[in-house]
């Protein structure tokens, strides 16, 4: 699986390349603090496989990368993504390393 610092993420935002950026955190979790992107919660993500582009890389994040490390490998092994990538450490990380 590929995986992403949040330091790698932050300055591929600021350079505003393509990619997609997804919190399958819950709905109040995303509202609480998110770092942009579209809100698909784990348990919605099937439901909603046609948001999901296989044209650009799809960064995928939760609180600590569990979450989007399952979603991801579910994804790849059923669909057969190949342009998913976990944020390492998830939001904590970024909350961590990302002072802005």
């Amino acid at each position: 699986m590929k995986s992403i610092s949040a330091m790698d993420l932050f300055q591929i935002i600021q350079r505003k390349e393509g990619c997609l950026l997804i919190d399958v955190r819950e709905v109040f979790e995303h509202y609480n603090f998110n770092i942009g992107g579209q809100n698909i919660p784990m348990s919605e993500i099937f439901e909603n496989i046609q948001r999901l582009s296989t044209e650009q890389p799809i960064i995928m994040y939760c609180q600590k990368g569990i979450r989007s490390a399952i979603v991801i490998q579910r994804l790849e092994e059923k669909f057969g993504f190949t342009n998913l990538i976990n944020l390492s450490g998830g939001v904590d990380a970024w909350r961590k390393d990302i002072k802005d």
